[in-house]
């Protein structure tokens, strides 16, 4: 029975490798030996943010000037802003890349600075723009416009298609998102680009990004660099076919700009960009560092010694009092659970926000969370777990920035030490972040945006989370604030049916982990 059962899988194997090697040929990957390197142009003083950017690197020599950008209208409306004011070049790179207000409206945006000689550089994360080839391929298509994809299936049609022959390297992402204009001024942080990430409708995700200008933006320029030119990443031409729909776009355009909900978006000019370029003293001068994977690990390359969270210890610095952590997608894994229970066991003050289960967009990652949670709240690491809009209590309705609001789902990917240093960043706490896919952020020695982290944590975060907790007999208890003050304690995890805590044991028990 066993030897016709090991027959039937070595059978099934033989046949997988077979259409493996088949459909490879078929659907090759283009050849880029011979593609020459691109580099980004440095900032100069033939326009405006180079000119402004030479000018406090002179004022304020090896700092760097930051802005953080916490609310998603703020982070929306500078992107466009200096998207606009560019003159010479515009690198930028994102995950996620909607068909939707935002995402027309800096395509067109993109679209028009290299009408206007700009040269664009437009890198995107294949598994994250899904409907948009005919676009990219007419924007592509377009002088002074180029756009490659990381990590592409050479199959359109299902995308989906090309996980079954080429797995390994499609399950490897790149979840950076950057913008950075005439090699002077960029925007970094967790948003994605779609409505969702910039507060535009009911339902919406809280997150943090940053304005910065100054040391890091080299720095920067050339990280970007070093992915444009990685072997994970393809010019649209070599895996789009045809010159796209331009007029589909033209059409697209033109029914977004037109609509009430642009107009509102498009109205309120009021944004940090702008206010710096008025010459608004917006900015804070300080030390910051860029953390970012090398691209190699697109192609899973990357030695454990490169990875950004064999790195952690370096990241998070020596904490001496206090670490106050928001992450949406939080899956510590054994080490990570040993490194913030060790840091409480020492008597340092440990806080983790990230979303509760009926707030979470992703439940195998929640799964992969609670798997960790116990053995945290023994340790002393306080928990707070964001619940859903519409039912939190007074004084919730004020803001949390930078790490969320009352009525939100958390994207933010943040942490503050000490009350000194924030990150801010792409880098989700989970194994897909530390292993799979591809991360960056800024370490910045900011007390004022440090503490303004950690001021979330103190008492307002209470009001719109959930608080994980241990009972005097050692049972898992979540405490609620209510209207009136006297809080509910549930004896399960909150606000969710028998079904979907069924699922939710399921999922724990699944060797999945590694992909999360």
């Amino acid at each position: 029975m066993l030897r016709k059962l090991f027959k039937s899988l070595a059978a099934l194997a033989a046949l997988y490798a077979i259409f493996v090697i088949v459909t490879r040929l078929i659907f090759p990957l283009p050849d880029i030996t011979d593609r020459l390197a691109a580099t980004s142009i440095p900032a100069s003083n033939e326009t405006f943010f180079g000119g402004a950017k030479i000018a406090a690197s002179e004022t304020y020599p090896d700092l760097s000037g930051v802005a953080p950008l916490a609310d998603g209208t703020d982070a929306l409306a500078s992107r466009l802003s200096v998207i606009n004011q560019a003159e010479e070049s515009i690198e930028t790179q994102y995950y996620i890349w909607h068909d939707d207000i935002s995402g027309i409206l800096l395509l067109n945006a993109l679209d028009q600075a290299a009408r206007r000689g700009v040269r664009v550089r437009l890198l995107l994360d294949d598994n994250g723009v899904p409907g948009l080839d005919p676009f990219m391929a007419a924007l592509n298509a377009q002088d002074n416009f180029e756009i490659r994809l990381f990590n592409p299936s050479t199959v359109r049609n299902p995308k989906t298609l090309g996980f079954l022959f080429d797995f390994f390297r499609m399950n490897r992402r790149m979840h950076n998102k950057s913008l950075t204009v005439d090699g002077a001024i960029t925007i970094i942080g967790g948003r994605n680009i779609g409505d969702e990430y910039f507060e535009i409708g009911d339902a919406f995700y809280k997150d943090m990004d940053v304005l910065a200008i100054g040391d890091i933006v080299p720095e920067m320029a050339s990280t970007f660099d070093d992915y444009w030119n990685s072997r994970s990443v393809f010019e649209v031409e070599t895996i789009i076919s045809g010159d796209g729909d331009r007029a589909g776009f033209d059409a697209r355009v033109a029914a977004v700009m037109n609509s009430e909900d642009a107009q509102i978006v498009l109205a309120d000019v009021q944004n940090s960009a702008e206010q710096f370029a008025d010459g608004a003293d917006i900015l804070e001068w300080t030390t910051v560092q860029l953390v970012a994977d090398d691209p190699i690990k697109g192609e899973g390359l990357a030695s454990r010694d490169d990875l950004m969270i064999m790195r952690l210890s370096d990241i998070l610095g020596d904490v001496q009092s206090r670490l106050d952590l928001a992450s949406a997608y939080f899956v510590p894994g054994e080490r990570g659970t040993a490194y913030f229970a060790g840091l409480a066991r020492q008597g340092i003050d440990v806080n983790i926000l990230t979303n509760a289960m009926n707030t979470t967009d992703v439940m195998m990652v929640h799964a992969g969370y609670t798997k960790y949670r116990r053995e945290l709240l023994e340790a002393g690491v306080d928990l707070f777990e964001l619940r859903l809009r519409g039912d939190a209590a007074p004084g919730s309705e004020n803001q949390l920035n930078p790490i969320g609001i009352s009525g939100a789902s958390l994207h933010a990917k943040t942490f503050a030490v000490d009350g000194e240093r924030v990150f801010i960043g792409s880098f989700n706490f989970d194994p897909r972040s530390a292993n799979l896919n591809c991360e960056m952020g800024f370490l910045i020695d900011s007390p004022t945006m440090a503490q303004a982290v950690s001021e979330g944590f103190d008492g307002p975060l209470a009001l719109v989370s959930y608080v994980p907790m241990l009972s005097g007999d050692g049972r898992m208890v979540w405490q609620e604030a209510t209207v009136d003050g006297d809080p509910t304690i549930w004896q399960q995890e909150p606000s969710t049916s028998w079904y979907k805590q069924m699922g939710l044991a399921v999922l724990q028990a699944l060797p999945i982990e590694w992909m999360l």
